[in-house]
């Protein structure tokens, strides 16, 4: 059976130090801890005095003083692995931890999730070739010296890089190594370990290079994993729970994010938040659960990129402002009806091209198949059609051979009616307000991937305000912009009303728009 060594790395909070060693070994686990020399000396003696005599805890022969980017958290955490991979040989993993990370399954999961695949977990990804790194220093990382700490010493770092790269003083990176990259949170089995240390006991020079890279904890293990253990033994993940904000700052967990954590497929989480106590309490005594069955859903991180996605321009699934591509032309009218519901705008146009000459197509911006007419390469996908989309649509109106055309679109694009709506042709929009019932809005939290099919009915229950909300918040924006020519039907407004709003809406005469708005089922989910 598995027996986890986990190698801490601290700064703060002895107290929380002492209480996250003596949780974690209570079940036979084992623990390694650096404590930052740059902490006073009086919070590491405080640690030493409650844990020095306790058989599964060890410390690192040599503190260092950590900075972020730096090596130095790389030679902390080999300081930690050494000593755990001496004291503990009954250790079958090594698993990094800080101070904010806790359990958020039990120990009998996790021991039965590290027996069933003989793997390490770490992210290693190829660094030049994966997109990993999203923005500042990539390939400068490596190829030049780093001496200076880019958050205390910052014109220092950015001086002496600019000094290298005036000189041209690049550098290679050691011979049969391909850098990779990935998250520092990592579980490594022992012969995965040990081959690491051996292979940087016979090979100083690895060492050297590393310790002058730049955030070399993203790179220095990812890299000697993949070098000495088989692609095929290499899960590229981590087994800790984190979520990141768009400006690249970790995201904290709260009291109320208990059920949450535990349905993700990860063992651990950070960060959590030093004021959730209870969450911290409720975490710390599952690790010692027994019998405990778990839901796995894992929709954290699209629940956090859809409550938090939602701003004043960009609500969730509003799409890009794409470019323009000139006027349409005076003479022409677009016709675009708004709804949510596709298949009853797809019932529409059907009955549109059935019964008039108004040439009618589908959702051209999001579906591939949208009744359109042959047009080449303009039309081949539809990235293309959405990066062009005025050409798009004067080409429909050249090969249809008419001055009207009708096409569809969701409410979320808002930007894209308003960018023909301010076009030189006339712009009509016809809004199929629709109603949402619970079955409709569960589905459609599955179709744009908010939950799984399997994610828990109260999760599913307590997101059913806030789904139904947000579709409401499209059909108010809609309702809200301005457009000069706006009709709506819907399916209680009845017969007459719809057929005046289908008449001024297509031009058609009132006999014609009656029998488009009795199209049988037109409503009908």
């Amino acid at each position: 059976m598995a027996r986890i060594a986990f190698i801490l790395l601290m700064h703060k909070d002895p107290q929380g130090v002492i209480d996250q060693a003596r949780r974690l070994t209570a079940t036979g686990d084992y623990v390694s801890i650096h404590f930052d020399k740059r902490a006073p000396r009086a919070m590491f003696q405080q640690i030493r005095d409650a844990l020095d005599d306790h058989p599964r805890v060890t410390f690192a022969a040599r503190r260092r003083r950590c900075g972020w980017g730096e090596w130095s958290l790389v030679a902390a955490t080999l300081e930690a692995l050494r000593a755990a991979e001496t004291a503990f040989p009954q250790a079958t993993h090594f698993y990094m931890l800080s101070g904010d990370c806790m359990p958020i399954k039990s120990a009998e999961f996790a021991y039965n999730y590290l027996d069933a695949e003989d793997c390490d977990y770490i992210e290693s990804f190829d660094f030049f070739n994966s997109d990993w790194i999203k923005t500042g220093l990539r390939k400068e990382r490596l190829i030049y010296r780093h001496w200076f700490n880019e958050r205390s010493h910052k014109a220092l770092f950015y001086a002496s890089l600019q000094l290298q790269q005036r000189l041209g003083l690049t550098r290679r990176v050691p011979d049969d190594l391909q850098v990779m990259i990935g998250s520092q949170w990592w579980c490594l089995r022992r012969q995965t370990v040990e081959a690491i240390l051996d292979l940087i006991r016979a090979r100083p020079e690895i060492v050297r290079f590393f310790s002058t890279t730049w955030i070399p904890d993203e790179t220095f293990f990812q890299t000697l994993v993949a070098h000495v253990v088989p692609r095929q033994q290499i899960r590229t993940r981590t087994l800790t729970f984190l979520i990141f904000s768009d400006y690249g700052m970790p995201i904290n967990f709260h009291n109320d994010h208990y059920d949450l954590l535990l349905r993700q497929d990860y063992l651990f989480a950070r960060k959590i938040s030093p004021e959730a106590q209870e969450l911290r309490a409720r975490l710390g005594a599952l690790w010692q659960a027994t019998g405990q069955d778990f839901t796995i859903s894992a929709e954290g991180r699209r629940l956090f990129s859809f409550l938090t996605g939602r701003g004043r321009i960009g609500r969730r699934f509003a799409p890009r402002f794409w470019e323009t591509d000139g006027s349409l032309g005076a003479e022409r009218v677009v016709q675009i009806v708004v709804a949510k519901k596709w298949h009853v705008a797809k019932r529409l146009t059907a009955a549109i091209r059935a019964a008039t000459d108004i040439p009618a197509v589908d959702y051209v911006f999001n579906e591939q198949d949208a009744h359109l007419p042959d047009m080449g390469g303009v039309a081949s996908t539809v990235d293309k059609r959405e990066r062009h989309r005025r050409a798009l649509v004067k080409l429909m109106f050249e090969q249809f051979g008419s001055d009207r055309l009708v096409f569809c679109v969701d409410p979320s694009a808002v930007s894209l009616i308003a960018d023909f709506d301010a076009d030189r042709a006339q712009t009509r929009v016809l809004f199929v307000d629709s109603r949402f019932d619970d079955d409709y809005v569960r589905g459609h939290m599955g179709r744009v991937g908010l939950v799984s099919p399997d994610a828990p009915s109260d999760i599913v229950h307590r997101l059913l305000p806030i789904v139904r909300n947000d579709l409401q918040h499209e059909a108010d924006r809609l309702r809200e912009a301005g457009f000069r020519h706006l009709a709506t039907i819907s399916e209680s407004a009845g017969p007459d009303r719809n057929a005046a709003a289908l008449a001024a809406f297509l031009g058609v005469a009132e006999p014609q728009a009656r029998a488009l708005a009795e199209t049988p089922h037109l409503f009908a989910d």
